[in-house]
């Protein structure tokens, strides 16, 4: 018998009930909850269960003491409280109901102590067996059925699909890697240009690392399309027909312009993201075991040294530029990336969340995590590590794509369908290792998984699915579940919080010879010279001699076509494009203007606000178990508050005090409506700082740092809870403490005001409070 602590979302306060312990989950099961319908489909996790596989460390609290439990320790006094470190941010506490044996309290605690992480190589398999081996929990997943709303960008038809929803004609699919014999890491079905013929492709492979080739990911409704590939190969030596190749595939269906976006100087590395992401989940969940936390008054200058939030800022500004550029019509942003398998995936992305109302939605949403990160081959199995054999590649790139999407939500909530409970759920499902989205570094290792290793053709029976002799699977292993299937891990209830009801999309307008920009004194990039191919790198265009190899002065077939090459000197550069675009629309969303007022086009890209004091940290995720990590001392009992809750507590009577004296002194007072704050426009400018404290318009008062902030309850709290301090009658919500951003109130009032991304060559101060465009 324990009692579970509740976090904010919860309800806060204490819960009753009884905790086990398997070979799976730690699951807790209310003593009042409803009882189990036997005829319900089976869940892998109920609403208060944690997987062992996502736990990261086990602590006890006892008296004056507290103890990092691990397999091979020793305890010298009885647990009175048990705290679990999970993967995911999230603290769980329980409290141990004075009643039970000390040995039924021990022998609890070292259960899990030898079952949590960290998994040894090969222990995972042994996991998921325990969780999906059964045979009705196999029965059940060979008879689900997938979500047909979504694609899944496994078949050929589902990219065929794709490109009609785009609009995206003198494209095809091609199947000329079905049998991954091109590139292990390319999926089984690629979207080239039409007039390059399969036979004609097969020898592009070769000039590209890893043999992933230029290949088309998105259109957009102005006519641009949007590539992806890798780093040239600089020795190959390059004949006249796979230079025709290499430029009719690079150019796509443009023959004028091409921009190579080189991805690998601006953005963080994989090894920066890991190291920030450690240094962020330090300071906001601290650890107990050690009493060693950030102090008050440095907390925000140690979350800025984490870089995380400078990270987000950056792929946020890479992916503006990208963004702006396809709004220019006719002509390819080709994304370049030495492997192509971990930021490419980031800012195309992110590009199709900014421009495509359609991957705003759940299912369309879905369909881009499919299309960009899934099957395009990105090492889910290596960055999340679930195995623990492989420090070296881990990586959390996809947790920061998860958080450049909640920034983009908590500026424009109106223009989402899906909402920040649908993007937390994804964020907690990577680390399950039963899913086989995450479990895999390319759709060939999801196949061989599957035994479906290709396909052969046949003169009797045509195309078939071959099944691989050497396939490493074994016919006992349980077979792993999309994370899609969301009915596996959440209740009903659950699943209608991820999403919210947005006004229709209108369809696109008929494309006017391929481009909807018919303004004649727009500066374009494509009054260059036919065939011209720039860079774009820190905010700058640029044509270097080298940029394709085969155009290089080493190569001496290409320079007999060519006459002259393109220069760079006639292109605008970035800076003039973007304020281009904001003379036609940055009047509809100045600051002065009154409600938030969106674009007329639906289409036109949501480009974020990146300046210090709007870019938030996402409470939700990162801060949901700091009040629980920094709770040092157990409770005494459900009715001793946490010392945070006390001092709102306190200041809240100070301020009722303060409002019966003013009236008391003025009685023309208790008629007048009060007024909220206004809000400083310096906005708690620190000069040193690229984060700022930023309160939202309906907060008076400023939580602390340490503490995460206690939101309004969602339902009536527990009988046991601890009782909410007063409200003032008139405050409209004032005791709400907002802890860092308040970015919900903040993000309607300016939901639909852009900020238009400055050249990254030429740097503001961080201490900048002035958008300029």
């Amino acid at each position: 018998m324990v009692r579970k602590k509740l976090t904010a979302r919860e309800g806060r306060g204490w819960l009753s009930g009884t905790l086990f312990c398997t070979h799976f989950r730690v699951a807790f099961v209310p003593q009042d909850g409803p009882k189990p319908d036997d005829n319900a489909d089976p869940m892998l996790l109920a609403d208060h269960d944690v997987a062992l596989a996502s736990i990261e460390k086990v602590v006890v609290v006892g008296p004056n003491r507290t103890k990092l439990v691990t397999p091979n320790s020793s305890l010298k006094f009885t647990p009175e409280e048990l705290v679990l470190y999970c993967r995911d941010m999230r603290v769980i506490c329980f409290l141990f109901d004075r009643l039970t044996p000390d040995a039924q309290v021990i022998e609890m605690t070292y259960t899990i102590a030898k079952t949590y992480q960290p998994l040894k190589p090969g222990s995972v398999l042994s996991f998921q067996n325990a969780a999906l081996g059964s045979v009705e929990m196999k029965q059940f997943l060979s008879n689900r059925r997938r979500d047909t709303h979504m694609n899944w960008f496994e078949s050929s038809s589902d990219w065929e699909q794709e490109l009609e929803r785009c609009g995206a004609s003198g494209w095809r699919v091609s199947t000329v890697n079905d049998r991954f014999e091109m590139s292990t890491s390319l999926p089984r079905f690629l979207v080239v240009p039409q007039k390059v013929l399969d036979t004609e492709l097969k020898k592009s492979f070769a000039h590209f690392n890893e043999g992933r080739i230029p290949r088309w990911c998105w259109r957009h409704p102005r006519g641009s399309d949007l590539l992806r590939m890798a780093s040239f190969q600089n020795n190959i030596y390059h004949e006249k027909d796979d230079i025709r190749n290499l430029e009719m595939i690079l150019f796509g269906c443009q023959s004028s312009l091409c921009v190579v976006v080189e991805l690998g100087e601006e953005l963080p590395s994989p090894a920066d993201i890991q190291l920030a992401h450690s240094r962020l989940r330090a300071l906001c969940l601290g650890d107990i075991s050690t009493s060693v936390s950030v102090p008050d008054d440095k907390w925000l200058s140690t979350l800025e040294s984490t870089h995380w939030i400078d990270y987000t800022r950056s792929c946020l500004r890479k992916a503006s530029e990208v963004a702006c550029l396809l709004r220019g019509g006719h002509l390819t942003v080709a994304l370049q990336e030495v492997e192509d398998r971990d930021m490419s995936c980031m800012v195309s992305s992110l590009v199709q969340v900014m421009c495509d109302p359609y991957f705003r939605t759940q299912h369309g949403f879905q369909s881009l995590v499919q299309k960009e990160w899934v099957i395009a081959g990105h090492r889910f199995y290596s960055r999340i590590n679930c195995h623990r054999d492989n420090d070296k590649e881990e990586a959390p790139v996809f947790l920061l794509f998860l958080d450049c999407v909640w920034q983009l939500w908590s500026q424009y909530p109106s223009r989402f369908q899906m909402t920040d409970d649908f993007l937390l759920a994804l964020h907690d499902s990577i680390h399950l290792p039963l899913f086989s989205t995450f479990l895999a570094n390319c759709q060939r290792e999801r196949c061989k998984r599957s035994q479906n290793h290709g396909q052969c053709y046949t003169p009797v029976n045509g195309w078939i699915d071959m099944l691989h002799p050497d396939s490493s699977s074994d016919a006992s292993d349980p077979p792993l579940p999309p994370v899609w299937d969301w009915a596996l891990q959440y209740s009903k209830q659950r699943q209608d919080r991820f999403t919210q009801p947005v006004p229709p999309t209108p369809p696109l307008q008929p494309l006017l010879n391929g481009n909807l920009n018919t303004n004649p004194d727009a500066i374009r990039l494509t009054d260059t010279i036919p065939g011209s191919v720039f860079l774009l790198s820190r905010g700058t265009f640029s044509c270097p001699s080298n940029l394709l190899p085969w155009r290089s002065s080493s190569s001496g077939i290409y320079k007999k076509t060519h006459r002259r090459a393109p220069s760079s000197e006639n292109v605008p550069g970035l800076d003039r494009l973007l304020k281009l675009w904001a003379l036609t629309e940055f009047p509809q969303s100045l600051p002065s203007s009154c409600g938030p007022q969106g674009p007329l086009d639906p289409y036109e890209p949501l480009l974020p606000l990146l300046m210090g004091p709007c870019m938030g940290l996402w409470r939700e995720c990162y801060l949901r178990g700091a009040l629980h990590a920094q709770a040092f001392s157990h409770p005494i009992s459900a009715n001793h508050p946490h010392p945070v809750e006390r001092l709102a507590q306190e200041v809240q009577q100070l301020k009722d005090k303060l409002s019966q004296m003013s009236t008391s002194t003025d009685p023309n007072l208790s008629t007048k409506k009060s007024e909220p704050r206004r809000i400083d426009t310096n906005l708690n400018q620190n000069t040193n700082n690229g984060t700022f404290l930023f309160p939202a318009p309906r907060t008076q008062g400023m939580g602390v740092p340490r503490a995460a902030p206690p939101p309004t309850s969602r339902g009536p709290p527990p009988a046991t809870a601890p009782p909410s301090r007063p409200r003032h009658k008139d405050s409209g919500g004032s005791s709400k403490h907002t802890f860092l951003f308040g970015h919900s109130s903040v993000a309607d009032s300016r939901s639909e005001q852009r900020y238009y991304p400055t050249p990254s060559n030429s740097k503001l101060p961080k201490g900048t409070s002035s958008l300029t465009s």
